[in-house]
């Protein structure tokens, strides 16, 4: 099956170098020079993943990512010449699934592109839904419920939320989901994950304690009712 990309960056030459690198490697590839027509775009087409600017003209990237967190879980990639720690963080609380800071190495973007695009979690066993105190992950759907009702995660997510649900009762270090989930290249730190775990808890609501901190060490899942 042919993935789409979706391709928001104002500046032509910058947004004609990664078009070539994705269709080289057998993307199909949807371009958008602001955030109005990435938006426009998005809701016409099927899109399997972004690569978003943050500096956009009619339609900032933050807010591009904002509003189409409201109805998809598709994964993003946010561009930046900022460097600033607050600004990624903005991206991950808003429901960014990665964040490559300009200038880059479309080759690295590309890996980056494609992990996104080609991890999937291995399917237990015993068929092809894990389920645990009321929170429910579809596979093949790659869905999560929570007492039935539909939890919208992100990419990121919801690999944060299987791997945690896989390990039950293990305590999971900051560092482990960092290599689990981004890649042992990835230039982010504890923030990173703390933001993506706070999200997700807001996401499971009452369910969130399953989800417990381990003080100076991390994360674990554990059933509750």
């Amino acid at each position: 099956m042919h993935r789409t990309i979706l391709i928001v960056e104002d500046e032509p030459i910058l947004r004609e170098i990664m078009k070539d690198y994705f269709i080289n490697e057998g993307y199909d590839v949807l371009e958008a020079g602001d955030g109005k027509e990435a938006l426009s775009l998005f809701q016409e087409r099927e899109v399997h993943l972004i690569i978003l600017d943050i500096m956009l003209p009619e339609l900032d990237g933050w807010s591009v990512c904002q509003r189409i967190r409201k109805s998809s879980n598709v994964p993003i990639i946010m561009l930046t010449a900022r460097v600033d720690e607050d600004d990624t963080l903005l991206g991950f609380e808003l429901g960014a699934d990665d964040y490559v800071t300009k200038p880059y190495s479309p080759p690295i973007l590309l890996a980056r592109a494609k992990r996104l695009l080609e991890s999937r979690p291995v399917q237990e066993s015993a068929g092809d839904t894990l389920v645990s105190s009321g929170i429910a992950v579809h596979f093949p759907s790659r869905t999560v419920t929570v007492d039935g009702v539909n939890g919208n995660l992100t990419h990121t997510e919801f690999e944060i939320l299987t791997y945690l649900m896989k390990n039950k009762g293990i305590v999971i270090t900051r560092e482990q989901l960092i290599t689990k989930i981004w890649g042992y290249d990835f230039a982010g730190d504890d923030r990173t994950v703390n933001s993506h775990i706070r999200n997700l808890r807001h996401k499971l609501g009452d369910k969130s304690k399953c989800i417990m901190t381990v003080v100076r060490s991390g994360y674990k899942f554990e059933d509750h009712a």
